[in-house]
């Protein structure tokens, strides 16, 4: 059995730009997206904490330092700078794998900073 688990996410990371006249896709810092461990041209999917929006692209490299979150083409429609966002890539694992699998978590601050990393998400108290 394959099961499709979180392999890493980018988490509240602030949009740059917004381009709509671009062939698409989500330009991310490439340092950035080798700490997550997100591929040139792998899918994402990407959650508007601001807005509620859902949807799917796939990223690009936009230059290392930079901190750019950059949401292009239709997708622009659903994100503009200044709004949070999570950016998660998916992949498949066994069952067998699952038992020593464990998620790349980056946590950004409003500037795309990493404030810190981990391996699992803190369980909330009752």
């Amino acid at each position: 059995m394959q099961l499709t688990v979180l392999k890493c996410k980018l988490h509240r990371a602030c949009v740059t730009h917004s381009e709509l006249d671009y062939e698409g896709s989500c330009a991310i810092d490439v340092d950035l997206m080798k700490l997550a461990g997100i591929h040139e041209y792998e899918q994402i999917q990407i959650y508007n904490v601001t807005n509620g929006e859902r949807f799917t692209t796939y990223a690009i490299q936009a230059e290392a330092g930079s901190r750019v979150i950059s949401v292009n083409g239709a997708a622009a429609h659903k994100a503009a700078p200044g709004d949070q966002i999570i950016i998660c890539a998916y992949a498949g694992v066994s069952a067998e794998e699952m038992k020593q699998f464990k998620p790349t978590l980056v946590y950004l601050d409003e500037g795309n900073h990493v404030t810190h990393t981990g391996d699992s998400i803190p369980t909330q108290a009752a």
